[in-house]
């Protein structure tokens, strides 16, 4: 036999394979390009494959955009086979004249969607149906670390590739659209915990009105209305050509209700998308940036800022997420109602660069601690209904002095349990022991871990809030890797 008889030998025994391939059921059911190519009116090996990554907090968003563009003629195709069917793409799946990959089930899963909600999406599976006059087929791959996915995937067939190209774009669109992150409380996170295991976990948005924040007089209004009041305000602002976006930076030492006052913020803005960092988590403040910006008016949370914001003298080549957080706040539109709202125990070390330039942080309220009369409007709200007397609540602010937020709700909690051991309901007898018991030197350290201060503060005066760059006029009041806890 001759080379030219061996080659036609050879692309008749190809033609044959690839006939057979899509004729010839496979051992769990019919193939997977048979399937295809009845649908597509083309062999699908001969059509390129479109794709998009999706990451794990967009998953569900598209599940849903697709359900709606596909309607309900859609057509489902499982893949069948062993484990190797989620590590193979699209095109491994139908390229080989050989491949004998069938059609199966669907692979179902439920995915976080609320705090308390889930929602059922294809995990892996294929939707067959007709976008814009053409035919196509839209394989949905979830991400998994089991099956080392590291994000979802979109991968696209129709015998015109620009067809596919659009309902790609045109599905980003409507998943931005319909998101069910909108108005949400979203928490980023390296780990999660089985189904918060990817790299996300929604969070209950806090009941906690104004008369649960004890502040100075009138600083909780100012720092509402930067954050909400701006967004009430934000057509006007547009109309006249001036920026949206805004930093509000809280900063006192631990313990004294910046937290506090972050969830009272949360809670009294339930229009807004919140997406929280802080920690390790704080690298994520571009992720963070990109969907606020996409799901606005959105408040951005950094706890405790100055783990990446450190001034840059303090270490020879600076902290790589310095320049992430800038960059963020420089590059957000004007127009982007998005409010980053940051919280620090060390203002000192803070970079000037984040402080003082417009744009990045607009108003900086120092949170301190709490003066006598605070100390006293403190103790009425943690005691809740116990009927300590109005003299031993008295005695208590004032023998209290120096004391965070966190030091009083901890106070109040050791008398219900001296009381309890005691066997009988909280008194003024055992207010006033767990005060001592706070106060004694054998607990220094507790004292400490608390927030309580060893030297005495002067209470709330002239000076103690600083607002910079801000744009003009007061606007008035407008409507767990973080634990959203009272610190």
């Amino acid at each position: 036999m001759d080379d030219d008889d061996l080659t036609a030998f050879l692309r008749s025994f190809k033609r044959v394979s690839e006939a057979a391939s899509n004729l010839v059921p496979g051992e769990n059911g019919p193939l997977l390009v048979g399937a295809l190519t009845a649908f597509l009116g083309r062999s699908p090996r001969e059509l390129s494959v479109v794709t998009r990554e999706i990451m794990a907090f967009r998953f569900a968003d598209y599940d849903v955009a697709l359900e709606h563009l596909a309607g309900p003629d859609v057509e489902l195709l499982g893949i069948g086979g062993g484990g190797e069917r989620h590590h193979n793409l699209l095109a491994d799946l139908i390229g080989s004249p050989w491949a004998n990959t069938s059609v199966g089930q669907v692979d179902w899963a439920d995915v976080a969607v609320g705090p308390e909600e889930s929602r059922r999406v294809m995990a892996l599976g294929i939707r067959l149906f007709h976008f814009d006059a053409q035919p196509v087929a839209v394989l949905q791959r979830r991400a998994s670390r089991m099956h080392g996915n590291g994000t979802g995937l979109l991968e696209v067939l129709s015998p015109d590739p620009s067809v596919s190209s659009k309902l790609l774009d045109t599905l980003r669109d409507l998943s931005t659209e319909q998101s069910l992150l909108r108005g949400q409380v979203l928490s980023l996170e390296q780990v999660g915990y089985e189904g918060e295991g990817d790299g996300f976990r929604f969070i209950a948005r806090p009941d906690l009105p104004a008369d649960a924040v004890v502040l100075p007089p009138g600083v909780l209004d100012r720092i509402s209305g930067h954050i909400g009041g701006i967004a009430h305000h934000s057509e006007a602002l547009r109309r006249y050509g001036q920026h949206l976006k805004r930093g509000v930076l809280l900063y006192g030492p631990p313990g004294t209700g910046k937290t506090h006052t972050v969830r009272h913020l949360i809670s009294a803005n339930p229009q807004h998308t919140v997406i929280l960092l802080a920690g390790q988590t704080l690298q994520f403040i571009v992720q963070a940036t990109a969907i606020a910006r996409h799901l606005s008016p959105a408040i951005v949370v950094l706890e405790d800022c100055d783990l990446v914001a450190m001034d840059r003298g303090f270490t020879p080549s600076g902290n790589p997420l310095l320049f992430e957080v800038l960059d963020t706040l420089d590059g957000l539109d004007a127009d982007s109602d998005v409010a980053f709202l940051l919280t620090t125990n060390r203002v000192d070390v803070l970079e000037s660069a984040l402080t003082q330039r417009p744009g990045r942080i607009d108003l900086a309220v120092e949170i301190p601690l709490p003066d006598e009369p605070a100390r006293r409007r403190l103790l009425e709200l943690y005691r809740g209904e116990i009927g300590f007397s109005d003299a031993v609540l008295d005695d208590v602010a004032t023998r209290s002095d120096s004391r965070t937020a966190s030091f009083f709700k901890e106070l109040v909690r050791r008398a219900v349990l001296f009381a309890a051991t005691d066997g009988v309901e909280p008194a003024d007898e055992h207010l006033t022991r767990s005060l001592d018991a706070l106060l004694a030197d054998n607990e220094a350290l507790s004292r400490s871990l608390l927030g309580s201060g060893d030297q005495p503060s002067d209470g709330w005066g002239e000076g103690d809030e600083v607002g910079f760059f801000t744009y003009g006029p007061a606007l008035g009041p407008g409507g767990d890797t973080l634990s959203l806890g009272s610190s």
